[in-house]
């Protein structure tokens, strides 16, 4: 292959990455989250019981995660089965209001969206390093934001013009079907596993300094889990309930997508070989001062300030994680990234109820905004532990 038709195949794969994962988070995951005050609006559900919703579909997504553990099926296969699901469980969120019901739906779309994005990113990365473009894996992460702009946008507008919870659960479920047809023809490619990288593109590693390191990258991982997933499950509500009336309501939703496509995007522009554990510090800092914008600042410019600050690292810390996943892993690097995004599951497992919790007890998301805080803090401590260790060891060792 010549260097510009690999570009191109490269460009073509990046495209197809980043709808790949629109569908599957952009819409799979997150499309509840701006559906959520229209299904509050149609008495559907309650605060609490959508939190529980939140929860059974975050706990599907640990047990789908943790399966990649385990399972050694194709990753196409893997892909292919998300992307259906995606579209078949959004579709039918639109024909019931069963609570017991929605709760096995989200809960099988998590099982879904858990193994397709383990696979995913695994697959898609296993694609760059053969195409000799790995820097360019970043740009799937755009996909994400992506998804969460269109359908925060698409939200905002139904509600202003009072459309039924049910009509946008349908409108997002054929949007899944479109993207999902475009670029289901990219996995009949299959990657040869595993590939060795060029050494240009991995950080020098001292195996002593990093002996137990995966399991602590795992833990700091899923910091992030809990740090993010309270906003990101209930930005419109909080906001709703801190600033009512303000014209802006429907726009902090849409505009964490949009950085959250701008920041993965520009951390393709980031050298490989930097210290990622430092990048995710920085990543980490960045959400908590984020979350503490909105307690402390509760206006309109603290919640788009908070929207820009949590969604700008939002999915370009999912790159570094995964890079430092191929940093320390060799054949058993989809276990390890299957290990951090069950960490990272886990962690938002917990948020949800917490936040209705508090709510309930206090009338306020400022106590569970708080621990999220300290939790991505902590992460980020942990990160610039580990860094610092090794930076120590390679002096002492020269």
């Amino acid at each position: 292959m010549t260097a510009s038709s690999s570009k191109q195949s490269a460009w073509r794969t990046a495209f197809a990455g980043a709808l790949t994962l629109a569908t599957i988070m952009g819409i799979g995951r997150f499309a509840y989250t701006p559906l959520l005050p229209m299904m509050l609006q149609d008495r559907i559900i309650t605060l609490s019981e959508g939190g529980l919703i939140a929860t059974l579909h975050y706990i599907g997504y640990f047990i789908g995660a943790a399966l990649c553990m385990v399972w050694h099926l194709p990753p196409t296969k893997m892909i292919r089965s998300g992307l259906v699901l995606t579209i078949v469980l959004t579709l039918s969120m639109a024909f019931t209001d069963n609570i017991w019901v929605l709760l096995w739906l989200r809960f099988i779309a998590g099982l879904a969206t858990g193994w397709a994005f383990v696979n995913t990113t695994s697959w898609f990365l296993q694609r760059f390093t053969e195409l000799n473009h790995p820097a360019m894996a970043g740009y799937i992460f755009c996909g994400p934001g992506i998804g969460i702009l269109i359908t925060g946008l698409a939200a905002g507008s139904m509600i202003h013009n009072n459309w039924l919870a049910s009509s946008g659960w349908i409108v997002f479920g054929l949007l899944a079907l479109v993207l999902a047809s475009i670029c289901w023809h990219i996995f009949d490619h299959n990657p040869s596993i595993p590939v060795q990288e060029p050494a240009a593109t991995t950080q020098p590693i001292n195996r002593l300094a990093t002996k137990h390191e995966p399991l602590w990258q795992a833990v700091s991982y899923g910091m992030s889990g809990l740090g993010y997933i309270i906003t990101a499950t209930f930005l419109p509500v909080i906001a709703r309930l801190t600033i009512p009336g303000s014209r802006l309501l429907d726009f902090f939703w849409p505009l964490f997508g949009l950085c959250a496509a701008i920041g993965a995007m520009l951390s393709t522009r980031i050298p490989v070989h930097y210290d990622q554990r430092l990048l995710l510090v920085a990543s980490y800092v960045m959400q908590a001062t984020g979350i503490i914008s909105c307690i402390v600042l509760p206006s309109e410019a603290g919640f788009a300030l908070s929207s820009i600050l949590l969604g700008l690292p939002f999915t370009a810390l999912t790159l570094f994680g995964m890079r430092e996943a191929r940093r320390l892993g060799t054949a058993k690097r989809s276990r390890l990234i299957a290990l951090m995004v069950t960490t990272y599951s886990f962690g938002q497992i917990i948020g949800p109820p917490l936040a209705t919790y508090f709510a309930t007890l206090t009338g306020s998301f400022n106590p569970a905004l708080g621990i999220a805080a300290a939790a991505l803090l902590t992460g980020a401590g942990i990160y610039a532990t580990l860094s610092m260790r090794d930076h120590l060891h390679h002096q002492q060792t020269r």
